[in-house]
């Protein structure tokens, strides 16, 4: 009999999804109809490099601070930007970062270039010691390479070392055996990446990286299902946002005789919520789009200087706040605006104003003039604006 089935019975590598409730499976609807919304959701190339620099950012970040690593994700885009300067007693904190990218980066080649996504102990081995390259370690702790020691995780203990190799290689053959149906692919693809993870770190089978590890993995997996790379860094994002839970429900669920149901409840919840708030992301970004074209559009065959500083004022308005400004405000919204109105009277900014009113482009509230950008936006519930 192997140690395992005596100090971790958990690992019993089943998993009953007749034990998720309705809310689950709700969540995981909401979830794979949003994963379909943001693939393939157009965008200006620069805006799309951005919001993928910044979900890139935040996915790394999440990954590694979760173990410890204390850069912000500001820190992180300028690290990306090639900006970040660090002292030299703080410079493995950008090597653990630059793991993970190059970690992501093949895993989203290999499948790119259609390499077989079916899980191995070699390729997870791999991904550990792209995780651990070039960090200072102790000498007990050979990246890539299955520890022969115990380890534990606050009060967790991990899985006997001895039977690593084994637990690895059944975690393996189930995960690839794991049947996906074709329709549903990005729900299923979500409860196995779900799945992977936790079994994984319950087996815990290397010295360091392990966690790391478990989210490259979640990583390979969501990819493969089809779901777009900005939305597929958001589980990690939401595990180092809600570390403390997400720490009390490993533990939890370790203790259920392998029902997992509450950990995946956890998760989905959390995800689905992820994706909603990049998704009005991604929503903000196109609104801005259009309402750039529908100004441009208004203005059309316009071309006096009038019809240009009219033009630059609805932009510049709205761009700069939601919110309604005092008329005194606006040669502060931006340079361009304190250029075109250095030289000239209040009278001649007002007459811009009640020009962009008539057009519908501007209203007068109490509080001052806004853009009135919702004009663009179509099917919305039957309500006022605020």
């Amino acid at each position: 009999m192997r140690t395992y089935l005596k100090t971790h019975p958990w690992l019993i590598f089943q998993v009953d999804l007749r034990l998720l409730d309705y809310v689950i499976w709700v969540a995981l609807g909401e979830a794979q109809s949003k994963c379909e919304h943001i693939s393939g959701i157009p965008l200006r190339p620069s805006v799309a490099r951005q919001l993928h620099m910044v979900y890139l950012a935040k996915g790394v970040l999440a990954t590694t601070a979760i173990e410890g690593n204390t850069l912000t994700e500001s820190q992180v885009l300028q690290h990306l930007e090639g900006k970040l300067e660090l002292p030299p007693t703080k410079e493995y904190l950008s090597r653990e970062i630059d793991n993970i990218i190059e970690a992501c980066d093949k895993i989203a080649t290999d499948i790119l270039v259609r390499d077989p996504a079916e899980l191995s102990v070699k390729k997870i081995e791999a991904y550990n010691k792209l995780v651990l390259d070039k960090l200072t370690l102790d000498e007990s702790i050979l990246p890539g390479q299955i520890r022969t020691f115990p380890v534990g995780v606050g009060g967790y203990r991990a899985a006997p070392a001895e039977d690593c190799q084994y637990l690895l290689e059944r975690l393996c053959l189930w995960l690839n055996e794991f049947e996906i149906p074709e329709d549903n692919r990005i729900v299923f693809g979500i409860i196995k990446a779900i799945i992977a993870h936790i079994y994984f770190v319950w087996i815990h089978p290397f010295g360091d990286g392990n966690g790391r590890t478990a989210r490259l993995i979640e990583f390979q997996i969501l990819l493969e299902a089809g779901i777009p790379t900005p939305a597929a860094h958001l589980l990690s994002n939401f595990y180092n946002q809600t570390r403390t839970e997400y720490y009390r429900q490993l533990d939890k669920t370790s203790k259920t005789k392998g029902d997992i149901s509450d950990f995946i409840k956890y998760a989905i919840n959390g995800y689905a919520y992820e994706l909603r708030d990049q998704l009005n992301i991604i929503r903000m970004q196109q609104w801005d789009i259009v309402w750039r074209n529908y100004v441009h559009e208004m203005f059309k065959d316009q071309t006096s200087e009038a019809a240009i500083r009219q033009r630059h004022l609805a932009l510049d308005l709205s761009f700069q706040t939601d919110e309604p400004i005092r008329m005194s405000k606006i040669p502060g919204i931006s340079t361009r605006m304190a250029a075109a109105y250095a030289k000239k009277t209040r009278k001649t900014m007002v007459r811009d104003v009640n020009k962009l009113i008539n057009m519908g482009l501007m209203e007068r509230t109490k509080d001052g003039i806004r853009a009135k950008r919702e004009i663009i936006l179509a099917f919305l519930p039957a309500r006022k604006f605020s």
